[in-house]
């Protein structure tokens, strides 16, 4: 009888890991090999083992991070709310509730808050009266499935922003991720018309958002593809595309420029064997969708954040493994000497001195 029973659970296992339906159709691709974590620019260390709590500790899922004129943090939350905290935690304001999931936060010059909501699109908050506004729900028939990141241009005309992901909504990224369906767009968002332009479509779930030195050129991070993806706004390159850095040793999330000559990128997590090995094999990804349906995806817990020259060339590699590292890491601010931290799931934000 527990013969029986043992062989009719592994048939239940094997059917259910086989057949069960699911959405995701995956596509073939074959990734670069990783690059080592044992030596090199990403060689493995223990930086990011000093942070420090910053701000109220009890803030669930700090995913974006800026810093307004008086020094308080100002974050969006896994609830919808966008929050005020002090440095020491102990003064904080609730500005609004999106009723959505603000992923993206960027100051526009005349001092509104501008908000990639995951959920309910492009928005703009006025500080002064905590009025929010819907700046842009939809493009033409194609509505804003995954409105992830924003960054908005010296001049205030245009914000730059990303859409994850047209078929998946905020939640599944990790589906859109394994079908690796190049879905995502790079939008431009005008001010002065309102009107909506895609410079960019067929990225592989574009995540953050970064205007480089002068507005000369934007980049946007591809997600499901390791890498970061440079679109030139002026000069000779203006409306051509290049790779800024690629083959990325984790996935990258936002991305942030310091205003000098460094963009800081947050690396949500190391690439993982089984993804990257199941890439080219659709049969075997569907096979692993169905598995994190009921298991843990398979993501290590490492804070890992690189700095990157206007070159794309790796100037600075932050990490720290284990149980207690503050981790998944989604977002990078530089802020005086400081660097601030924020996450997708952690509790609070942590900063270290800059290195």
């Amino acid at each position: 009888m527990k013969k029986l029973i043992a062989l009719s659970l592994i048939a239940a296992l094997l059917g259910f890991l086989f057949l069960w339906p699911v959405d995701v159709q995956p596509v073939s691709w074959q990734p670069e090999p990783a690059p080592s974590l044992k030596q090199g620019v990403y060689a493995e260390n223990d930086l990011l083992a000093g942070v420090k709590p910053v701000g109220s500790q009890d803030l669930h899922g700090p995913e974006a991070l800026v810093i307004d004129n008086d020094g308080f943090l100002i974050t969006g939350l896994h609830d919808g709310r966008i929050v005020r905290t002090s440095i020491d935690g102990y003064a904080v304001k609730v500005l609004v509730n999106t009723q959505g999931r603000p992923l993206g936060l960027a100051w526009h010059p005349d001092g509104r808050l501008i908000i990639a909501d995951a959920i309910r699109g492009l928005l703009a908050l006025d500080i002064n009266n905590n009025q929010l506004t819907v700046l842009a729900a939809a493009d033409g028939e194609n509505r804003l499935g995954f409105t992830d990141d924003v960054d908005v241009s010296m001049d205030g005309r245009y914000a730059y922003f990303s859409d994850a992901t047209l078929h998946w909504a905020y939640g599944q990224d990790g589906e859109a991720i394994m079908e690796h369906g190049a879905d995502g767009r790079l939008l431009r968002y005008d001010f002065s018309n309102g009107q909506l332009e895609t410079l960019l479509d067929g990225l592989e779930f574009a995540n953050g958002i970064a205007l480089g030195p002068n507005d000369d050129y934007v980049l946007v991070n591809e997600t499901g593809a390791y890498r970061v993806t440079r679109y030139w706004l002026s000069g000779d390159k203006a409306g051509q595309h290049d790779i800024f850095i690629d083959n990325l040793p984790g996935f990258p999330d936002n991305i942030r420029f310091d205003g000098d000559d460094r963009f800081w990128l947050a690396l949500y997590a190391p690439r993982n064997v089984l993804v990257d090995g199941f890439a080219p094999y659709p049969f075997w990804r569907k096979v692993l969708v169905r598995a994190m349906l009921v298991l843990p995806k398979p993501v290590e817990k490492r804070a890992f954040a690189l700095a990157l020259n206007t070159d794309g060339e790796v100037v600075a590699n932050l990490q720290h493994a284990g149980r207690s590292s503050y981790a998944p890491i989604t977002t990078v601010l530089a802020h005086d000497n400081w660097l601030y931290f924020g996450s997708l799931t952690q509790n609070g934000m942590v900063r270290i001195e800059q290195p």
